[in-house]
């Protein structure tokens, strides 16, 4: 994937989650094809979402009990009533709530429910035409899905509980063990099995059609993984832990625009000498795996392949923490040996940003971010004005998930920035700077254009989906029924076939 192979084109980033649908939350169902529909007729060849994994603490896609495991959230009732494993009555009893907000606190108990009445349906042999495909998705996903289903069905043993809390020979557990577990607890992990099955089914169904739409998925896989997470409880080695497993240190980045005293992620940080001892056995598998549910992977903090931020375990802030070389390019050098060369991959560049993180992006031509939002935070020059722009081969944003919306940022703009917006984009007081915004980036020089459905909608600050630091309210912004118009989408089209992207 480089620069002078990349098609001309732009799109939408919208999560899933964030789709409407009359049980709580957006999933996979009707109206994610419909949002495909407005896409292609958009004239919008790309359609971007967040990571799509099993969610766990703060319901945070970027927090996740497995890097592989796809989210059951996701999963659409509607679906599980097609497939006959649900009835009507199951799917009428869903608690309703804000069609603009999603209320994990109800929609997780009463899915959950829903797929757990699923598996016994199908345990008692209702669609039965599933049984050779479930059987043959659990060899296919064995190096992951194993440990992944074993370790749900311990978290519910354990009341859902950190695995760092459950006793010493569950914590660490022997090859014995670990067999002992699989026996006793062969029927939760299966139905953890079968959930994934449904998801990974029900996902490769849309993305197909979104293909055959001409629209390919943007997929986004954060650098780190959570400490509560299978990929931590079965692969210890791989990471800076104790001895019992505790992290020594944990990730974050330092202060920057975000934040005063940096971000703490509290993620465990890797052993890097232990992955490459395994020759990046395990981030290989991982991209692989990614690869094949997506088109395009954008990886999140990639600056952390060069230098990652590492605070020390128990800090408060990170404010104190200190750059560690990571891998550099003998990762994505193994990654290209097993998996090709001209890899799909979209280089998350922003914030502290070094000349050693941009060689190496560019030695692999991985395109780099370049946000609007950023170039006019100031009145001076930026790297982020698309008259510095430097190369197409980048992937230009209004603002990304981490961003206010673009009328939220704008109405807390410095005027002095707001006039030079303005002036930068030939806008009118009456014109709309969400809908300009847009077009300044449709018509910048980046291969890839992307904006927020947000922004498409003028939405304000009441549809941000992420506020950086914060610990609670977020991931919950969804849109109404029937605001994609016909309208709306010739405005886009029009605009991208004008400036070359249709």
């Amino acid at each position: 994937m480089n620069g002078t192979s990349l098609p001309r084109t732009s799109g939408i980033l919208l999560h899933p989650t964030s789709l409407p649908s009359p049980y709580g939350i957006g999933d996979l169902g009707r109206s994610a094809y419909e949002f495909v529909d407005f896409l292609a007729q958009a004239g919008q060849h790309l359609w971007q979402v967040l990571p799509l994994t099993h969610t766990g603490f703060g319901d945070s896609p970027y927090q996740s009990f497995s890097a592989f495991a796809g989210q059951p959230l996701l999963i659409s009732p509607a679906y599980l009533q097609e497939l006959q494993l649900v009835s009507q009555d199951d799917l009428n009893s869903c608690p309703q709530g804000d069609p603009t907000q999603v209320d994990y606190g109800a929609v997780i108990p009463w899915k959950n429910g829903l797929l757990r009445k699923a598996f016994q349906s199908f345990q008692e042999g209702r669609a039965s035409h599933l049984n050779w495909d479930f059987e043959n998705f659990c060899r296919e996903q064995d190096a992951w899905l194993s440990d992944y289903s074993l370790f749900m069905a311990m978290k519910d043993c354990h009341e859902g509980r950190c695995w760092l809390d459950w006793p010493e020979d569950c914590r660490r557990p022997d090859p014995d063990k670990k067999a002992a577990l699989r026996a006793e607890l062969t029927n939760e992990s299966r139905f953890y099995a079968f959930v994934q099955f449904l998801f990974f089914r029900e996902w490769m169904d849309l993305k197909r059609y979104a293909n055959e739409k001409g629209v390919r998925i943007i997929g986004d896989i954060p650098i780190f993984v959570s400490m509560d997470s299978a990929d931590v409880w079965g692969n210890q080695h791989l990471f800076q832990l104790d001895t019992k497993g505790f992290p020594t240190a944990v990730a974050g980045v330092p202060p920057d625009y975000f934040s005063a005293t940096g971000q703490l992620w509290g993620n465990p940080l890797y052993d890097w000498s232990a992955h490459d001892c395994e020759g990046y056995q395990w981030w290989i598998s991982r991209v692989r795996n990614q690869l094949q549910i997506l088109d395009i992977l954008r990886i999140d903090h990639f600056r952390g392949f060069e230098a990652y931020w590492a605070v020390p375990y128990g800090e408060l802030t990170a404010v104190n923490g200190q750059w560690q070389k990571g891998p550099e390019g003998k990762l994505f050098s193994a990654i290209q040996n097993a998996l090709g060369e001209n890899l799909p991959i979209i280089a998350e560049d922003l914030g502290v940003i070094t000349p050693e993180v941009e060689a190496l992006r560019d030695s692999f031509s991985f395109p780099g971010m370049k946000v609007l939002q950023f170039a006019f935070e100031d009145t001076g020059e930026s790297s982020f004005l698309p008259h510095q722009f430097t190369t197409p081969n980048c992937v230009c944003y209004t603002g990304t998930h981490d961003n206010d919306t673009t009328r939220g940022w704008y109405e807390t703009l410095r005027d002095d920035c707001k006039h030079k917006l303005r002036r930068y984009l030939h806008a009118a007081d009456t014109d709309t700077i969400s809908l300009q915004l847009i077009r300044l980036c449709l018509s910048s020089t980046a291969a890839y254009a992307i904006f927020p459905l947000q922004d498409v909608l003028d939405i304000g600050k009441e549809g941000r989906m992420n506020m950086p630091g914060r610990a609670t309210g977020n991931w919950s912004w969804r849109f109404r029924s029937g605001l994609l118009t016909e309208d709306l989408a010739r405005e886009l089209r029009d605009m991208s076939q004008l400036y070359g992207r249709y």
